[in-house]
């Protein structure tokens, strides 16, 4: 047999990288690796894990360039994410952690990546199916785990932090690193299933069957922070609901009645957050996470313009981390707070553009919820939701499935809402070229 050419082992390359299929697998993969970190970590370990990121990215890469002339980016990456970056990367000049910063930065630019590759590679509805087979998978490897340690053999899993309580009912966290972390996943599972389940994308039973999964899960958390956020994503799909049933001319004004209405509504929120603390039952929540912010609070005061230097998740064992815990038995690996997370790290310059980036991401995607004809376009704004609540106790947005999740959002509502798309000026007939009679 004759060696095959060079340039017929090149097309034979490309066409392989260049396939659908596999971009549509290793998008899968990455949304997989976000959402099953924790697992992934404890079982594979730290070098295994980071092995099967940067491998990923690899094929990411060879994928992008195999197929770079069918994908369209329709806008850059948006400015406000890459303001974000670039403070936190110049963060590394004033860090007193150096080292822990540079491999912080490579672990949160590697979930960038990631998130760029699904954004710019997949269509909005393939990837609301992308999350809703890895989330199925997820959460129903979750109360697996549940129901083998807290019922089939009555005793915790240590190295997953699973306390075997599913017999009391809750709280449980799966293969998640915490019950608020678990709850936050089955919220945007639950939003991606109900998108499945409105555009038709997989059969009604198991569309139904996943909105139970997710639900379960969500209610086994016994979370009061993800029962709260569960609530009010409930009340904005409400209103994003009725925005889609007005008439177009009618809808602006809707907008502003939506925004005054969620205004006031957060105004009577602060005024009854005592009966609403003792509704969710999250009086020893609430104890904890206010003692912790203090103590993060007058870190703050130390370096309060430019913070202490990016670094993700904390390390206990760096200072001023290893000085912030609540209870010395439960050291914090966040501020559980993004907004003081971001302000301890990257100062005050770093919330201003971290609220920027958020603000913009969200505005551009509830009004593409509320104007595209495709109920698909809810799913971003729905999940903007659920991050920004959660992120007032918690850091999720800013780690692993949070991080990936909200650069995917903020990415696909910048492709179809950017004002650097609406400034292009588009050539009037009179100033394009004419064609050549022997061109008629």
């Amino acid at each position: 047999m004759s060696e095959r050419p060079p340039a017929t082992r090149l097309g034979l390359l490309v066409a392989i990288f260049g396939s659908a299929r596999l971009a549509h697998a290793l998008a899968t993969v990455g949304i997989a690796l976000g959402a099953a970190s924790f697992f992934l970590q404890r079982t594979l370990g730290w070098a295994g894990f980071l092995a099967a990121v940067i491998a990923a990215l690899i094929l990411m890469a060879l994928s992008y360039l195999a197929r770079q002339d069918e994908i369209a980016w329709r806008s850059l990456l948006p400015i406000s994410l890459l303001g974000f970056l670039v403070w936190s990367l110049a963060s590394l000049v004033w860090s007193s952690y150096k080292w822990a910063t540079l491999g912080g930065l490579g672990y949160v630019l590697a979930f960038t990546l990631i998130a760029l590759f699904v954004a710019i590679s997949r269509d909005t509805i393939q990837i609301v199916r992308a999350f809703g087979d890895v989330l199925r998978v997820v959460l129903g490897l979750s109360l697996g785990v549940e129901v083998f340690s807290g019922i089939l053999i009555d005793r915790p899993l240590p190295f997953l932090g699973v306390h075997g309580a599913l017999g009391t009912l809750g709280p449980i966290s799966g293969i998640e690193p915490s019950r608020d972390q678990l709850g936050l996943v089955a919220l945007i599972g639950a939003i991606s299933f109900a998108t499945e389940y409105r555009t038709r994308s997989v059969p009604r039973l198991t569309s139904v069957l996943s909105l139970v999964l997710a639900g379960l899960c969500v209610v086994l958390t016994q979370s009061p922070v993800i029962a709260f956020a569960a609530v009010l994503v409930g009340v904005a799909a409400l209103a994003i609901y009725g925005l889609r049933r007005v008439r177009a001319e009618r809808r602006r004004f809707w907008q502003f009645v939506v925004l005054g209405l969620a205004i006031v509504g957060f105004g009577l929120i602060g005024v009854f957050r005592g009966l609403i603390i003792s509704l969710f039952n999250a009086t020893g929540t609430l104890d904890y996470r206010i003692d912790l912010w203090r103590q993060v609070i007058n870190l703050i005061g130390v370096n309060p313009l430019q913070g202490w230097g990016w670094i993700g998740a904390w390390r206990t064992s760096i200072f001023p981390f290893s000085a912030l815990s609540a209870t010395p038995a439960r050291p914090a690996d966040s501020a559980l707070n993004a907004f003081l997370d971001v302000w301890l790290q990257l100062g005050v310059i770093g919330v201003i553009l971290f609220i920027g980036m958020i603000g913009l991401a969200f505005t551009r995607s509830w009004l593409l919820a509320g104007s595209r004809r495709s109920v698909v376009y809810a799913w971003p704004a729905a999940t903007l939701v659920a991050l920004i609540l959660v992120s007032l106790a918690e850091s999720s947005i800013l780690f692993e499935f949070g991080w990936m999740t909200f650069v995917i959002c903020c990415v696909k509502a910048s492709q179809e809402l950017s004002w650097r798309t609406a400034l292009r000026v588009v050539p009037r007939e009179a100033d394009l070229p004419r064609q050549s009679d022997e061109g008629l």
